[in-house]
């Protein structure tokens, strides 16, 4: 059975929503930083930090995209944008990162992961995929 977890902006957030071209340039930010460490410590950290491929479909244009393993044991993970109706009338945009049936544990650590970057980068607020939350957001 699938799970999904959620990036909600709020209004503490650094922006108010983000598109799949810039969701895919905070990923590429996150590569980046993991192989300048890589550098440092003289490993390829990079390829174990994100050993994924970003992969698109024609159907899924403009809602989302997922990346696609380069070996074992991962294998996929769906990452996706949107807007929800709130309680008063207004609309609050969303981050929804999904694992399809067939993901494995190695895809959920990695999820976790890369959905606490990015909600620490956008501070944002994070629904886990255990239904846990945490608040990366400036609260009052």
């Amino acid at each position: 059975m699938s799970q999904s977890a959620y990036l909600y902006f709020t209004e503490g957030s650094s922006v108010p929503s983000v598109t799949l071209e810039e969701l895919e340039q905070y990923l590429g930010r996150y590569k980046e930083q993991t192989s300048k460490t890589g550098r440092q410590l003289d490993w390829k950290y990079d390829e174990a930090a994100f050993p994924y491929t970003i992969e698109k479909k024609p159907e899924g244009e403009g809602v989302w995209f997922y990346l696609k393993a380069k070996d074992e044991p991962y294998k996929y993970i769906v990452f996706g944008v949107g807007t929800e109706k709130t309680d008063d009338g207004g609309e609050r945009h969303y981050v929804q990162v999904v694992l399809p049936d067939g993901s494995t544990h190695a895809d959920k650590s990695k999820g976790n992961e890369l959905c606490k970057y990015l909600a620490r980068t956008l501070k944002t607020e994070l629904h886990l995929f255990n239904g846990r939350i945490m608040y990366f957001n400036p609260r009052k």
